[in-house]
């Protein structure tokens, strides 16, 4: 790594370590964010809602310096940094507050990996998500908001009322 950079980045982990993984940055006191969500598992005697990782196998960590680079590497879980070509790939402060806003303000929020068409831009005008932009598109026979996440190749999926909305 010869050029350092203060700021968020991705590591990607090991499958189930996230959670692991994002403790063990707290306690070297690396910044990280595990966004998750509400899920309901079903087990053959009961039902529990659990906390489950938004994006499986990813921990977004802000590092400040080299050192923490190296040490947030090192720990047991972490595989590698996401990278573009040569180049650890950089997530943007305004991406991480999108994903923070999504996951404690909207209600129900899917991931998809699945191609959406451009849908009709809009912008969130009122509540706690204001200033998002965002696609409606056509999914499971309903219209739902979208937000892309280039990066990882995935969507965020959204339900608001329509009158939060505005044209962008």
């Amino acid at each position: 790594m010869s050029k350092f950079s203060e700021g968020w980045y991705l590591i990607y982990t090991k499958p189930k370590h996230e959670k692991k993984v994002c403790t063990r940055l707290t306690e070297l006191r690396i910044v990280s964010f595990l966004p998750t969500r509400k899920s309901l598992r079903k087990w053959h005697d009961r039902k529990k809602y659990i906390d489950e990782p938004l994006f499986p196998s990813y921990v977004f960590v802000y590092l400040t310096d080299l050192q923490s680079y190296y040490h947030s590497i090192d720990i047991d879980g972490s595989l590698f940094y996401v990278r573009t070509g040569n180049i650890i790939t950089r997530i943007s402060e305004a991406t991480i507050n999108n994903i923070k806003l999504i996951t404690h303000n909207a209600e129900t929020v899917e991931v998809s990996e699945a191609y959406f068409c451009p849908g009709q831009k809009l912008v969130i005008a009122e509540g706690a998500l204001a200033g998002l932009s965002c696609e409606l598109v056509r999914y499971n026979d309903k219209q739902t908001l979208l937000v892309r996440m280039d990066l990882l190749k995935r969507n965020l999926l959204l339900t608001l009322p329509a009158g939060y909305l505005t044209c962008a």
